[in-house]
Parts: C-alpha cells; structure tokens; sequence
C-alpha cells in the first residue's frame, strides 16, 4: 500500500499530477479540490494516496488529506455503483467538509448535481455513509494550502457555505466559491472574511 507520495510536483492539470521522486514521475489522478491546493510546478507537495490495482491498470490517486483519501475509500468500498472514476467526479464538485454535512443531512438534491450521479446513486449515498461521516480532523499535507476548514475539526468552510445558501446560493456554487476565497485569504481567514470574498 503507497500511503502518500512526496516530492516535486512537475506538472499539473484539474485531475492529475505528476509528482518526481527520486528521479521518476509518478501520475496520481486527484479531484479538482486537491488541484486547487496545489503549488507552482516545481513547488514540493504531499499528496496522501490510494492505490487500486486492476487487471488491466494500476492506478494511483492522491488527495490533500489523508481524511480526503479516506473518504474516498469510504465511497468506492461502501457504496454500490459508485467505482474510482465516480468518486473522484463527487470530491472535484463539493469539498469534503459540504460532502459530510450533506450527507449527515440526508441532501439527495444536492448529491444528485454531481455530474454523472443520478437520485439512486445519491441516495445510495446517503443510506450507506450516513452513519460512517462525521467530523473527524483532517491533517494538511505539507505545501498544500488547506481549505479553510479542513483542518483540525475548524468549521469556518462549512459555516460560510451554510451561509451563502442562506442567500440562495446553491450548495455546490457555494462551497467553489468559499475554497476560492479560502485560497486566496488563506487557512486563517475567519468565516466572515471567507463569506464577503466569496460574495466580491
């Protein structure tokens, strides 16, 4: 089992990343949430990392925190009709943290937005993860920004979010606009500050 991977990150794209290590390139496929903490190429990174080995391909996914990874074995390994490719489509719409607390609040209709997830999928969702989510603390991988949030159990991410969909937003604009603004305030930025630079 690769548990993560570190090293240089030499190239980048919304869902993959190579990654050197001494000397070779490894492609780890991650979700546009990971992309988005990624650094410049060239920049070291700590990709937190899931092996899946098929019979015809050995494949490598990575993620910002290893409660990211988590939850994405959570999915493929819990949930039926939900594979890698699914998973990662889930995780590059919503963060983790708006994930959990949709799930814990039984929001189909928001689930169901995720590009190929149709209602069955997302109540399959909902029934098979309700009880395994929760909010656990999620350890920032080094020379990626975190989410306001997503560390140490800090509910600013999830708190903006609530807040914009109070103004109509829906979940999934929402929770872009609040990592955006978490990107560029930084891991520090209050919930009031993440909610006026989401709506600016």
């Amino acid at each position: 089992m690769i548990a993560f991977i570190q090293g240089t990150l030499a190239e980048a794209t919304p869902l993959h990343a190579i990654v050197e290590v001494g000397g070779f390139g490894y492609e780890v496929n991650i979700p546009v949430t990971t992309a988005e903490k990624l650094p410049a190429p060239g920049g070291k990174v700590k990709l937190h990392t899931l092996a899946i080995y098929r019979e015809d391909a050995q494949t490598l996914y990575g993620f910002a925190t290893a409660a990211e990874r988590d939850f994405f074995r959570l999915m493929i390994e819990h949930v039926t009709g939900i594979g890698p490719k699914s998973a990662l489509t889930i995780m590059s719409k919503l963060s983790l943290a708006v994930l959990e607390s949709t799930i814990r609040s039984g929001d189909v209709a928001t689930l169901a937005k995720c590009p190929g997830i149709g209602k069955k999928t997302a109540e399959r969702l909902v029934v098979e993860l309700k009880g395994k989510v929760g909010g656990g603390s999620a350890a920032t991988a080094p020379g990626v920004v975190p989410a306001a949030g997503e560390t140490g159990g800090d509910t600013r991410h999830r708190d903006a979010v609530l807040a914009l969909t109070a103004l109509g937003y829906k979940a999934a604009t929402a929770d872009e606009a609040v990592r955006r603004a978490a990107l560029a305030l930084g891991a520090s930025a209050s919930t009031e500050a993440l909610i006026k630079k989401a709506l600016s």
